[in-house]
Formats: C-alpha cells, sequence, structure tokens
C-alpha cells in the first residue's frame, strides 16, 4: 500500500466540474419526482372522487402557498429532468463526449432548465 497517497476527506474543499454536477442535479431531480408524485397522484385522487373534491384541490392550488410551492417544486425537477435526459440523448448518440462540448453542453442545460424552471414560476404564481 502506497503510504504517500494524498488522502482528502474535507468535501467542501472539492471542486466539481460543471458536467459532474450537472448529472448530481439529474439525479437529484429524479429523486424528488418519484415523491413529488405522491403528491399529485393524492391531489389527483382527491379531484376525481366528486365535484366537491375537485373544487377543493383547485381551491387550494390557487390559495395555499405551500401547494403551490410544492407544484413548482416539482415541475422545476420535472423541467430540468427532461433537459438533462434530453442531453443524455444525445450522449447516447455520441455527440458531446469530447471534454469541451460535454462542458458547453452542461452549461446549456443549466440555462435552458432555469429559463424554464423560471417560466413555470411565473406560469404557476
Amino acid at each position: 500500500m502506497n503510504k504517500k497517497r494524498p488522502v482528502n476527506l474535507d468535501i467542501s474543499t472539492i471542486s466539481m466540474p460543471v458536467t459532474a454536477i450537472v448529472s448530481i442535479i439529474h439525479r437529484v431531480t429524479g429523486i424528488i419526482l418519484f415523491i413529488g408524485l405522491i403528491f399529485l397522484l393524492y391531489a389527483f385522487d382527491v379531484s376525481l372522487e366528486s365535484q366537491q373534491g375537485f373544487d377543493q384541490v383547485v381551491n387550494m392550488l390557487q390559495t395555499n402557498f405551500l401547494a403551490k410551492f410544492v407544484i413548482w417544486g416539482v415541475v422545476s425537477a420535472l423541467m430540468y429532468h427532461f433537459v438533462a435526459g434530453i442531453k443524455h440523448l444525445f450522449m447516447d448518440l455520441g455527440h458531446f463526449e469530447e471534454l469541451e462540448s460535454g462542458r458547453n453542453a452542461a452549461v446549456a442545460n443549466i440555462v435552458i432548465a432555469v429559463v424554464l424552471i423560471v417560466l413555470a414560476g411565473v406560469w404557476i404564481w
């Protein structure tokens, strides 16, 4: 075993490349979508039970800050996950595999996702 090997256990000092950040956020948004689906299915179930249930869900989504925030979070995760998924499909076709083009695609992914998330926020609020 090489005892001269550097060991860095302080995560805050590690500089992550933008491609790694995009990949990690893509995984996190997948988890958010999975958990958010529970809330969406519950609201869907309540809205289909009766007219009163539908009115209750509509009223909640129009007046309740927390409900709007949850919906915006799920839609934001969906937007980011969708854009990153499209980038991954292009990578599967052999594009953006070089270091510079991969970096540019990751930056474009973030920019496009932020624009879509802001537009979703304007639409929801």
